[in-house]
């Protein structure tokens, strides 16, 4: 009896070990089909409970790796059933043309932008290009497992069969289902400014600026920043707003909330730099939490700032609940 107990814990020990190894790893694979970070966890904590759970039922005759991902597979498309297409707002409509679209979607509507997916600076991140967000964003126009092969192939760099015994189907079956995702995917790349004409590496010196203006709120500095077609969106709110006019109306109208605001640098999405906004609370010099700003550059002048209004982000980086001018 003893024996037994003793085998039943050591199989619990190299179990956790060999699942918390895989965990980045298989945590982004997940964000990469479900598109929230939040979604993504819960997936890979299911996923661990079954492995913990069925452990006596695993067999040699495929990978622990592949074993595992057969089910982080199986969970991520049975969620994907359940759920409409995440989506960005400048994928939802055509750009506002006053504030009074303000329309604010539920959380499940969005995608939403993730920490690192492991503190190790020796772990290998996968593909940093693919988790752009706008490349989450266009995976989430393939069907669930067109998505999960793509992924798994053009991201993960598995091979056919290794992806076959993870979807249980053929290898034939993948090459044909990934054929089919990436004409989708290419089809979407080209009119995708964003992926297509995005300079590659963020512009700190431009990032510092858009800091000083907004903390500063000078609106004409800020907005002089943005690229003629720069474009502002502002997660769970349907509306948008595109071109200097615009972007100029849109900040005079939210000066009473955000001027005084400060930002405290962060990364997100795969190392990419990003800020996290806290405004003033109206309680002496404390500042909350308010949105995650996202921001692609674009010939040297900021093409997009995304900026996620969504305060349980700042636990999940890690931030503090308030910071003080």
């Amino acid at each position: 009896m003893a024996r037994q107990k003793e085998a039943k814990m050591n199989g619990t020990a190299i179990e956790l070990q060999l699942f918390e190894n895989l965990k980045p790893e298989l945590t982004s694979f997940c964000y990469r089909m479900l598109g929230s970070i939040d979604d993504a966890d819960d997936a890979v904590q299911e996923t661990y409970i079954c492995v913990w759970q069925n452990w006596h039922s695993f067999r040699q005759d495929s990978s622990f790796k592949t074993w595992v991902y057969r089910i982080a597979s199986n969970l991520c498309l049975d969620k994907l059933r359940q759920t409409k297409r995440r989506m960005r707002p400048v994928d939802l409509s055509d750009s506002a043309v006053s504030s009074a679209e303000l329309r604010e979607l539920p959380d499940s509507a969005w995608i939403w932008p993730a920490p690192e997916f492991s503190e190790n600076p020796e772990a290998i991140i996968i593909r940093k290009d693919t988790l752009k967000l706008c490349f989450i964003a266009l995976l989430q126009l393939l069907p669930p497992r067109q998505r999960a092969i793509l992924i798994l192939k053009d991201v993960f760099e598995w091979s056919s069969k290794q992806i076959a015994e993870t979807l249980g189907t053929s290898p034939a079956a993948v090459n044909s289902a990934l054929q089919r995702a990436r004409e989708t995917m290419d089809r979407a790349k080209l009119h995708s400014n964003e992926l297509s004409m995005m300079d590659v590496e963020p512009d700190r010196e431009l990032l510092s600026r858009y800091v000083e203006a907004f903390e500063q709120f000078d609106i004409q500095a800020l907005v002089a920043l943005f690229h003629e077609e720069g474009r502002l969106s502002m997660p769970p709110f349907a509306m948008w707003v595109r071109g200097r006019v615009d972007l100029s109306k849109f900040f005079a109208l939210t000066r009473w909330h955000c001027e005084g605001s400060r930002f405290l640098p962060i990364t997100a999405n795969g190392g990419y730099p990003a800020l996290a906004q806290y405004v003033p609370s109206g309680e002496g010099s404390c500042l909350v939490p308010w949105g995650i700003h996202m921001i692609e550059i674009k010939d040297k002048q900021i093409y997009h700032v995304q900026n996620f209004i969504n305060t349980n982000l700042f636990a999940r980086f890690g931030l503090p609940a308030q910071i003080h001018r």
